[in-house]
């Protein structure tokens, strides 16, 4: 390594070189400002001296004419005035008389007032105009024979600067007007950029150039496994390109990102931007969109020149279905200028004239309206899916997340995971920090699973309620109903497992909710789906068995068991009638049109009524048979307001279908350990012999 080579190793980091602590001085737009401003100050001095002096009156001028006191006058017509140059010599024995006449000050010297310079005025009066007061003289002298005629040089004074100040000024004004306007248009909040309405077709990317720290790695994003493989080949391809241009293998052009909210897109291209070292250029969506027409096309064309010159390198774009959406399916919805910056995004993209060195990063949560244009190999040879974690995902977030946090001993991270099924990287973020906060307001000094379980039901259920004025009888229906959630999901077969109930209200609805430990499974059948709807009917069911009336208790209840079953006839295709035929179609642009006939749809709107009727039976018919259970549950709940898990298990014994799940796991097991002792016993046997000879 040579000593150059040093020097580059010792500046990748972000500080500043020594040689760039003398910058060039750029020009300053308030120094124009200044300039201005001594300008008019200059201007109006250059005035003020120009008419300096004392000011009389006319009739005092010419009874000093008169007693020959006046030796020389000027007249100024582009200033209205009359200049007036006094006989010197006669001045001090005057002085009295100037005193009292001229009403002078008495304190002032009139020697250094008046005769500062002999050949300067000393003296002015005011005029209408030049030709009057040259008229008037005439009369004057007319009228006084005897007078000497004092000669008069009629001269303009500071015509020449004054006309360029006069002239020059309101554009000055105007310039500056327009140079404020400007900055205002492309400053912060304006919608020109950092350079102003004349850059406003400029990109707005941000650039992170190679050796920038960026503090986010792979080892920071957990529970993206599969996502992350994918990605860390590209990085590994702009790090190594010949290990896969040896073998005739090509870099990919684009990689788009899909998934929910909050499942860590947007952090693995941060990961990337940390890991790549080459330069990464960030932006939005949203960026390219602009009032005016023509500036998104305009910047994907200056974001990719950009890109070229810095290839190789990453252009990672968040949001992409702000510009990326389908072009001409729905004409009122058309938008021209989203759909040329499409247009040009496509060309520079996979173009006729596109370069290698440039891969592009996009993330969205709508794949569904992208246009197909944009999805096709060449453009983004990668959709790269990003679920929710499953339960060891979920694990390994909270660990990344806990690692800051100041965590008890006893928190059994596990546990965590298991009790969060469908929670995103950003949910569990969110519940790591509101533990935290919790134990804080606890004044605790670590958290502690308490803690978490309060952050949790926050996240779920919203900000507990516990001064919410509730009477009695209603506090009473609340406990019966969620009673009757809680009993129907401890004995039906296919339920989620209770995990906790409560009647304290929560969020801006939920008065009380029973909280399961869903399965991790993607496959659903009959009979699970059944029991779902029969569980979630508990709560009504409850209520019509103990008080003989329903109330409004069970609105979100019968949202969700109409979605369950209208999913089953139309989509899933469990119903007899209706047949194996799925009336889903994800591309579907009007919801308001159905693919069925009006007589489809009265059979599949009698088929849902008569499932959920006959799920409601079934629930009865078991809040019926356990009755007492109920009871028990409900009065605790009324006592205590909330209960676990080992709660219900004291009162009305374990679930059965657990202590059956945990007998067939017993067995299974002693049938594994039974069949390997079976084959090792085998292996030490004597292999039968093909020789019959005793």
């Amino acid at each position: 390594m040579n000593q150059k080579d040093k020097k580059k190793e010792i500046n990748t980091d972000n500080t500043t070189p020594k040689g760039d602590d003398k910058k060039k001085p750029r020009f300053n737009i308030y120094w124009i400002y200044g300039i201005v401003f001594l300008v008019i100050i200059g201007w109006n001095f250059f005035r003020t001296v120009n008419s300096a002096g004392i000011e009389i009156d006319q009739q005092k001028f010419y009874s000093m004419v008169l007693q020959g006191d006046v030796v020389k006058m000027k007249t100024v017509g582009n200033k209205e005035i009359v200049r007036v140059f006094i006989n010197t010599d006669s001045l001090k024995a005057k002085a009295e008389f100037y005193k009292k006449k001229l009403n002078f000050d008495s304190n002032k010297n009139y020697e250094a007032t008046l005769v500062v310079k002999p050949d300067q005025p000393q003296l002015f009066f005011s005029i209408v105009d030049d030709k009057t007061f040259a008229l008037q003289m005439i009369e004057f002298y007319k009228k006084n024979p005897t007078v000497i005629e004092i000669s008069d040089t009629p001269s303009p004074e500071g015509e020449i600067f004054g006309q360029i100040i006069s002239s020059l000024l309101p554009i000055l004004l105007i310039v500056l007007l327009f140079v404020m306007m400007m900055r205002k248009v492309g400053g912060p909040g304006g919608g020109g950029g950092s350079g102003g309405i004349f850059s406003i077709g400029k990109s707005k990317a941000t650039l992170f150039e190679k050796g920038t720290k960026v503090n986010i790695n792979f080892g920071d994003v957990a529970g993206l496994d599969e996502a992350k493989v994918e990605v860390m080949e590209i990085v590994d391809f702009l790090k190594n390109p010949k290990k896969y241009t040896a073998l005739g293998g090509k870099i990919p052009k684009g990689a788009l990102l899909v998934g929910p909210p909050g499942t860590g897109k947007t952090l693995l291209a941060k990961a990337v931007a940390g890991e790549a070292q080459v330069p990464f250029f960030s932006l939005s969506g949203s960026d390219f969109v602009e009032m005016f027409v023509g500036v998104g096309a305009s910047r994907v064309r200056d974001l990719f020149k950009q890109a070229r010159e810095k290839a190789p390198c990453i252009i990672f774009i968040d949001e992409i279905d702000a510009i990326g959406r389908a072009r001409g399916k729905n004409m009122m919805m058309s938008n021209d200028e989203r759909e040329n910056t499409l247009n040009q995004l496509l060309v520079e993209m996979d173009g006729f004239g596109t370069d290698l060195g440039i891969i592009i990063l996009a993330a969205t949560n709508r794949p569904d309206v992208l246009d197909s244009a944009l999805l096709r190999p060449g453009r983004f040879d990668r959709q790269i899916s990003i679920d929710r974690p499953d339960l060891v995902g979920r694990e390994a977030i909270f660990k990344v997340h806990l690692g800051p946090i100041k965590i008890s001993e006893s928190l059994d991270i596990h546990k965590l995971a298991e009790q969060t099924p469908g929670f995103a990287g950003a949910d569990i973020a969110n519940v790591c920090n509101e533990a935290a906060l919790i134990a804080a307001r606890k004044g605790k000094n670590s958290v502690d699973m308490s803690d978490f379980q309060d952050a949790i039901d926050r996240v779920i259920g919203g900000l507990e309620k516990r001064n919410k004025i509730i009477s009695p009888e209603e506090k009473e229906i609340i406990a019966y109903h969620e009673a009757g959630h809680a009993i129907c999901g401890w004995y039906l077969e296919h339920a989620y497992p209770l995990l906790k109930v409560t009647v304290v209200p929560r969020g801006t609805a939920a008065l009380g909710y029973a909280q399961y430990t869903p399965k991790e499974q993607y496959l659903y059948n009959t009979d699970q789906l059944m029991d779902q709807i029969c569980m979630t009917l508990g709560g009504r069911a409850s209520e019509d068995i103990f008080f003989g009336k329903i109330s409004t208790g069970a609105s979100n209840d019968l949202q969700q068991i109409t979605k369950i079953a209208y999913s089953m006839i139309t989509v899933y295709g469990m119903n007899d009638k209706v047949g194996n035929i799925s009336y889903y179609d994800p591309n579907q642009e009007n919801v308001f049109t159905k693919p069925y006939s009006e007589e489809t749809g009265k059979m599949i709107d009698e088929e849902v009524r008569k499932l959920i009727d006959n799920a409601y039976q079934i629930t009865k018919k078991l809040l019926t048979e356990k009755k007492d259970d109920v009871e028990k549950l409900a009065k605790e709940l009324l006592k205590k307001e909330v209960l676990f898990k080992s709660d219900v298990e004291a009162l009305i014994g374990k679930r059965p279908y657990e202590e059956k799940r945990a007998l067939d796991i017993v067995i299974e097991e002693n049938d594994t350990v039974a069949e390997k002792l079976t084959i090792e016993i085998a292996d030490e046997l004597p292999a039968e012999s093909d020789d019959k000879t005793p």
